[in-house]
């Protein structure tokens, strides 16, 4: 236990893990934004579909992770059940370089280019010491303005998963794919992170071969 060689090899493995996790993200992030396609086009194309879609009763909001794709639940939804909900609230979570965002500017609020459509897009930014509680938005939400009711008892929320497997895609090593799917296992429950009432709240999935 003696000499540099024991703090010299702990720094050599997490080194391993970071880059690793690094280069893996990268592709997973290609190969995702690839699966959800452009957002704004998905709903020029839901307003280009005819006879419309039928609309089920009850608000469905989707967690995404920005603006610029659409959330793969919603897409899934929509290519397999063939359905929308009567409305829809696509959320966006940013967490900012500072401790606290005042309420005043917490929400940007956007109907995506259609009024009338009842899919609204909203962006919620989040200090780093801020809690993520998603449910506290709604009124927040409501006050906005955004397209259709928020009620407790007609609304559910739904999360897009990616389960990760290994492989042929060029890009990585077979050891650090295997290295990389290990850890991709380890983060965190998106439903406990932003606070979602378990009996109200889907999960959908979808798989990324490295």
């Amino acid at each position: 236990m003696h000499g540099a060689w024991l703090p010299l090899l702990i720094a050599v493995a997490v080194f391993t893990v970071l880059t690793t996790w690094q280069k893996g993200r990268e592709l997973v992030t290609r190969q995702r934004q690839h699966d959800e396609g452009p957002l704004q086009a998905f709903i020029d194309q839901l307003h280009a579909m005819k006879p419309p879609l039928p609309r089920v009763p009850g608000t469905a909001i989707f967690l995404n992770r920005g603006k610029a794709t659409a959330p793969l639940a919603l897409r899934a939804n929509v290519e397999h059940n063939k359905i929308l909900h009567e409305h829809v609230v696509i959320l966006a979570i940013e967490t900012k370089p500072v401790p606290h965002i005042p309420d005043a500017e917490r929400l940007t609020v956007d109907s995506l280019g259609h009024k009338d459509d009842r899919i609204t897009h909203v962006t919620a930014r989040f200090g780093y010491m801020d809690q993520q509680n998603v449910p506290e938005l709604l009124p927040l939400i409501r006050k906005a303005g955004a397209e259709g009711p928020l009620d407790g008892d007609t609304l559910s929320y739904f999360l897009s998963t990616i389960e990760v497997r290994r492989g042929s895609t060029p890009g990585m090593s077979r050891w650090r794919k295997r290295l990389f799917v290990a850890t991709s296992r380890l983060t965190a429950d998106a439903a406990e992170s932003f606070q979602l009432p378990r009996d109200r709240t889907l999960i959908m999935g979808s798989r990324i071969e490295l």
